[in-house]
């Protein structure tokens, strides 16, 4: 367990820090302020790709960067451009997806590079596509390197999708979920939001010790077993739920403002 007051607060973003309208409450905008004002760090490490964390630049504080896609690309938010990725080479991600396609026929493909969007035609969206978004087979858009390699699939739920994925990849790629719908996200070997918190922390001078996590879903396991002390929201998976140290209130409780108050307040 950590020091009563850490100088590093990691949050996962969808369905841990943001509400389930998709907002951040001003009680936990204030609560991130009051973390800042004592001089430590707080920074948002999420699935999220860097389009999706430029309107939460407020939350970055002066350090001014997020970990986004799983890990993969270390974001400037208000420079709007990546400091560092790491991602899926072209062949690796190919030979992948064409594995994954000869044995679950009905899953549908789309990628996130470090500064573009890009998925198959039939590819169901849940949300409304960049203006500039590639449209076309898995073959052309895996031409050039992918922060993510998204796999959707129209019955499948995400544990099942997941469960099936990784005995098809094994250590080839890191596949895990974020809790979408019938979704799983790959990533390249290695690639965690723990190993580029590590990395982050360490930017700082701090360790795991220094560090508490708050995540609800798998992607969040590495992050939440790496940190010094790991909390739960309520609504959060139920494999989180049953590993991490404190399980606090929900997302639409404001469970990390919460926390934070107590501990920095």
């Amino acid at each position: 367990m950590v020091t009563p007051v850490p100088r590093l607060v990691a949050s996962d973003l969808d369905g841990t820090l943001v509400r389930s309208d998709g907002t951040v409450s001003d009680r936990t905008k204030s609560a991130i302020r009051q973390v800042q004002a004592t001089g430590a760090v707080f920074v948002m490490v999420t699935a999220r790709p860097p389009r999706w964390v430029d309107g939460m630049a407020e939350l970055v504080g002066e350090h001014g960067v997020a970990i986004v896609a799983n890990g993969a690309i270390l974001y400037d938010v208000a420079g709007r451009r990546a400091l560092r990725t790491r991602l899926i080479e072209p062949g690796v991600a190919l030979e992948v997806a064409e594995a994954i396609r000869a044995e679950i026929p009905d899953v549908q493909f789309a990628i996130e590079r470090a500064n573009r969007y890009g998925q198959e035609p039939h590819y169901f969206n849940r949300w409304p596509k960049p203006d500039d978004a590639l449209v076309a087979s898995i073959t052309e858009l895996l031409t050039e390197p992918a922060a993510k390699l998204l796999v959707r699939h129209p019955d499948w739920h995400s544990d099942m999708l997941l469960t099936r994925i990784s005995e098809l990849v094994g250590d080839r790629v890191a596949a895990s979920h974020s809790g979408g719908e019938r979704l799983v996200e790959i990533s390249a070997t290695g690639v965690s939001k723990a190993a580029t918190l590590a990395d982050f922390a360490a930017m700082q001078g701090l360790s795991a010790d220094d560090t508490i996590a708050f995540g609800d879903s798998l992607n969040d396991l590495p992050m939440l077993a790496w940190a010094g002390t790991s909390y739960g929201v309520a609504n959060a998976h139920a494999q989180v739920l049953e590993v991490v140290d404190v399980v606090c209130g929900s997302n639409d409780e404001d469970g990390v403002a919460e926390i934070l108050e107590r501990l920095f307040g």
